[in-house]
């Protein structure tokens, strides 16, 4: 990609019923439709865990920023989400002020909601195939 910024990238759990809500959510207020998405069982996935051996095992939502360049970075847990928020910018923004939170107590919230994410939003059997108009931004979809 000669110059050019690559698309963001947001590594989900493909059979959580909330993480399908929020890419949901996301596809319908995306601003420009930058934003791509893959599971975190996908080979995509695996190749950014690969490149960033620390979020091995990680069970959460993994914000890639410059995917596949040597300026990736990757935010997990609330880092992620607060980069989701920034990232659709408008009315969404307001949601920033979470970053007063310190970190670890932001995340332990966050893991409490993701230990209980099956039992209350529900579980798919596979990850959902997306809608044909958005397919193309899910990476190995």
């Amino acid at each position: 990609m000669s110059g050019e910024s690559a698309p963001p990238v947001l590594l989900y759990d493909g059979v959580c019923g909330v993480c399908n809500s929020v890419v949901q959510t996301i596809l319908r207020f995306d601003p420009d439709g930058s934003l791509r998405f893959a599971a975190l069982d996908s080979d995509f996935s695996r190749g950014v865990v690969d490149r960033h051996p620390a979020i091995a095992g990680v069970d959460s939502m993994v914000f890639v920023d410059e995917p596949g360049q040597p300026t990736e970075r990757v935010a997990v847990r609330s880092a992620a989400a607060l980069r989701v928020v920034n990232y659709l910018g408008g009315p969404w923004k307001l949601l920033r002020v979470a970053r007063v939170i310190p970190t670890p107590l932001r995340d332990w919230l966050y893991d409490r909601v993701a230990d209980v994410r099956y039992r209350i939003f529900g579980k798919h059997d596979t990850c959902p195939l997306p809608p044909p108009e958005v397919r193309a931004r899910f990476l190995d979809a």
